[in-house]
C-alpha cells in the first residue's frame, strides 16, 4: 500500500513538471515576441490636442475660426428704471474657416442676444446685438453674453455693464 501512494505522487509531480516546463516555454516566446515600448511610435502627436489652456501661439495653427471683436465691454452708463437699451458688438473672423455661432445665452433674462445663424466666412464681419432691459434691477448691473462657436476655446465672453437709478 505504501508503493502505491509513492507512485501516485511520483507520477503528479511529473505532470506537474513537465506542465511547467511547457508554460516556461511559452512564456519564453511570448516575451520574445513582444514590441518593446520605445519601438511604439504615438499615432497623435501632443501637439494636436488644442483646448483652453493651450499657448496662444498654437491658438490658430490648425485653419480654425477666430472671433475679433472690436470691443468685448460696452458700458451703457446711467439707466432709469425700466428702460431697454440695445448694443451691437461688432467682430471680424480673423480665422482660416467659416464662423459658426451655435449659441449665444445671457446670464439673465434682462439681457437677449440676437446672434448671426448663417456661417460668417474669413475675413468677413457680423455683429451680437444684445438688448438689455433694465425693469426691476437697481445699482451696478454686470452682464455676461456667453458665445458658443466653432472656435478655440469654443466659448467667448462679451460684457455689458449699467447703472440702473431708480426713481
Amino acid at each position: 500500500m505504501n508503493y502505491n501512494f509513492i507512485y501516485k505522487v511520483l507520477l503528479i509531480s511529473f505532470i506537474f513538471l513537465f506542465a511547467c516546463n511547457d508554460l516556461a516555454k511559452k512564456v519564453d516566446n511570448d516575451s520574445a515576441n513582444m514590441v518593446k515600448s520605445d519601438q511604439i511610435k504615438p499615432s497623435l502627436s501632443s501637439n494636436l490636442v488644442m483646448n483652453d489652456k493651450t499657448s496662444e501661439s498654437n491658438k490658430n495653427k490648425f485653419g480654425m475660426p477666430e472671433f475679433s471683436f472690436e470691443k468685448e465691454l460696452h458700458d451703457f452708463g446711467s439707466l432709469v428704471d425700466g428702460e431697454k437699451v440695445s448694443f451691437s458688438f461688432k467682430f471680424t473672423n480673423s480665422g482660416d474657416a467659416p464662423l459658426i455661432i451655435s449659441s449665444a445665452k445671457g446670464s439673465c433674462g434682462c439681457t437677449v442676444p440676437n446672434w448671426p445663424k448663417d456661417p460668417i466666412a474669413p475675413g468677413e464681419s457680423g455683429s451680437i446685438d444684445v438688448t438689455f432691459n433694465s425693469s426691476g434691477r437697481s445699482g451696478k448691473q454686470n452682464k455676461a453674453i456667453t458665445l458658443t462657436a466653432n472656435t478655440n476655446p469654443s466659448r467667448k465672453v462679451i460684457n455689458i455693464t449699467s447703472e440702473v437709478i431708480t426713481n
